[in-house]
């Protein structure tokens, strides 16, 4: 149930990634362009810190879902990739529509749904539940 939960919320992000790193049109047209024109200034390694969290995670996920201790890897990678984001947005100016107590609430529900996972996949490395 944990991977497949894993999967959804991760898929997520990486629809969320694809989107914005392919600006799609559609997706896009619903951020104000103060918001894009920050999303589409990304330097590189921070756009490279937010696709090493956002695909570790996804791959975590799958591997929860064939029970192979590389999950463990894979999270560790995506909370390392977070990091890296997350150090930009805190360094770089945000536009105020970015810096509401929603967008803070998002990302600590981001940070706190990765360790969760790691935690998980861990455990059941330590149980023996992933070889």
């Amino acid at each position: 149930m944990i991977g497949l939960l894993g999967v959804a919320w991760n898929g997520f992000g990486a629809f969320d990634y694809i989107m914005t790193e392919t600006r799609n049109a559609a997706y896009m047209a619903a951020f104000p362009p103060e918001q894009l024109a920050y999303f589409y200034g990304f330097p590189l390694w921070a756009t490279a810190g937010w696709a090493l969290g956002v695909w570790g995670g996804v791959a975590g996920a799958l591997l929860l879902l064939l029970r192979s201790h590389w999950a463990v890897l894979a999270f560790a990678i995506s909370l390392f990739g977070l990091a890296i984001a997350t150090l930009y947005q805190m360094a770089a100016p945000v536009p105020a529509s970015l810096r509401t107590a929603e967008a803070l609430a998002m990302t600590g529900a981001i940070w706190l749904i990765a360790l969760l996972l790691l935690w998980y996949a861990l455990g059941m490395r330590g149980r023996g539940v992933l070889r």
